[in-house]
């Protein structure tokens, strides 16, 4: 009976062994097989991340393109705005926007001049903007350097914007409302927003302070020199009496002394050179 009982214990043993083994090599499959996966799995996400970035590169490259060239295309555009909306047809169209040029900004175009012209916007109550297309972009500048001459009208044209920009310039409105309450000179140049802030020195000849103190001490030296000028007048006027003072008396105590020291035919001969 103890034989039957210590081999019971040594199967019960060897079958704990058994299981224990099974257990570290069921462990060890699973995290090979799970390194295996992560392996594969990395292999894989490396290669779509790759994929992604020069997917990524490749559209960035194409909306740079994109905007280049539709910023080329709009390069010689002009969007009117007020122009009535009187055309029947595209070669009524072109004739009025020629007319309309002549007219209020005194340039005179021809059908070449003009590539394209076509109203944007729905149809409403009130004329469409007009975008204007020029065949060169040196007519477009002729047409923007007479921009004054629409001062005193209703009418005004502005540049032809990609809709991207045109977001960005509305948001810089804002900034630029901030930066004039500073009291800076704003200026929206395309999609930036340009600062220039003011000069709050003041020249020395337009300085009221520094000139009134100029004034002041050219005055003040003008007043000195005077009284320099009258004290020397003085002085010279003081030594010239003392000098007409002093110089008959010593005449006269010369004279009375040759007077006395001479004969009446020695005066009488004086009177006489004098005559």
């Amino acid at each position: 009976m103890e034989e039957v009982l210590n081999a019971l214990k040594a199967i019960k043993i060897e079958l704990d062994e058994q299981r224990r083994e099974i257990r570290e090599t069921g462990k060890n499959v699973t995290n090979q097989v799970t390194q295996n996966i992560n392996s594969i799995l990395e292999e894989k996400f490396s290669a779509w991340e790759y994929k992604h970035e020069k997917l990524k590169e490749l559209v960035e490259n194409q909306e740079k393109r994109i905007y280049f060239l539709e910023k080329q295309e709009r390069k010689r555009n002009l969007v009117f705005f007020g122009i009535e909306e009187t055309e029947t047809s595209y070669a009524s169209l072109e004739r009025n926007i020629i007319k309309w040029i002549e007219q209020y900004l005194s340039i005179k175009l021809t059908y070449i001049d003009i590539q394209e012209v076509k109203r944007i916007g729905m149809k409403c109550d009130r004329p469409r903007p007009l975008v204007v297309t020029f065949s060169t972009l040196g007519t477009k500048i002729k047409i923007v350097k007479q921009k004054q001459s629409l001062k005193d009208t209703h009418y005004y044209f502005k540049e032809d914007y990609p809709k991207q920009i045109l977001e960005k310039r509305r948001e810089l409105q804002e900034q630029a409302k901030l930066e004039k309450e500073k009291g800076n000179l704003v200026r929206i140049k395309y999609d930036k927003l340009v600062i220039l802030k003011p000069n709050h020195k003041r020249q020395l000849h337009t300085s009221p302070t520094n000139d009134s103190q100029t004034q002041n001490n050219a005055s003040t030296h003008a007043n000195k020199k005077n009284r320099t000028i009258k004290t020397s007048a003085s002085v010279r006027r003081s030594h010239s009496i003392s000098e007409g003072v002093l110089k008959p008396s010593m005449l006269n105590f010369l004279t009375n002394k040759k007077v006395s020291n001479t004969t009446p035919e020695q005066d009488a001969d004086g009177r006489d050179n004098n005559l």
